[in-house]
């Protein structure tokens, strides 16, 4: 009876850290690690004289999650499609691309487009690499008072770094900074 009991036990912990590591691969906002927590593919031993679970943090924010779709279309200044996911040509992560109803339907959201608001979240250790990495790449522009550090790049979108979160937004309009900094200082508490 005990055996039984210790294999079905098993086999839930197994269950449960494969449905863990798929969640987070489907919510993940870029090919890097966005939480603290063990791996998933390897269960913790059950603690049998704590009568406390111990806490996992996992940062529930992604590029979608950063900027939502009213955001997006204040931002437009007209009403957006819900979004899609594409790749970001940046940080090799993943970018939620707003489109606005100029947009044709079949357009990549791999490519960056005018008429809409791409956003791209970095979490964890790689997330001040990517930051300063395309900093070196453009005429960095800084904005002060924004995060922890923040820059224009001087043309297309805004990169703003807060503790271990790093969020580039896009607005795809003429003078798009005011707008892009607007959506960053919402999109910070989220991050």
């Amino acid at each position: 009876m005990k055996l039984a009991w210790c294999r079905n036990r098993s086999a839930a912990a197994v269950t449960m850290s494969i449905a863990t590591a798929a969640l987070l691969a489907a919510c993940g906002s870029s090919g890097h690690s966005s939480t603290t927590a063990a791996p998933a593919s390897k269960p913790s031993p059950a603690k049998t004289t704590s009568s406390a679970p111990a806490a996992t943090v996992v940062s529930s924010a992604t590029s979608c999650s950063v900027v939502t779709q009213s955001e997006a279309s204040a931002a437009l200044g007209q009403p957006v499609k819900a979004p899609l996911l594409g790749k970001a040509t940046v940080e090799g992560g993943v970018a939620c691309v707003f489109y606005g109803p100029d947009v044709p339907p079949g357009t990549s959201p791999d490519i960056a487009v005018p008429d809409s608001v791409r956003v791209v979240l970095v979490t964890g250790a790689d997330a001040r690499k990517w930051f300063g990495n395309y900093r070196g790449k453009v005429h960095a522009q800084p904005l002060p008072g924004l995060g922890d550090e923040a820059y224009y790049d001087g043309y297309a979108s805004i990169s703003v770094l807060q503790g271990d979160a790093y969020v580039r937004i896009a607005v795809g309009k003429p003078d798009n900074l005011s707008v892009e900094e607007t959506l960053a200082r919402d999109a910070l508490p989220r991050m």
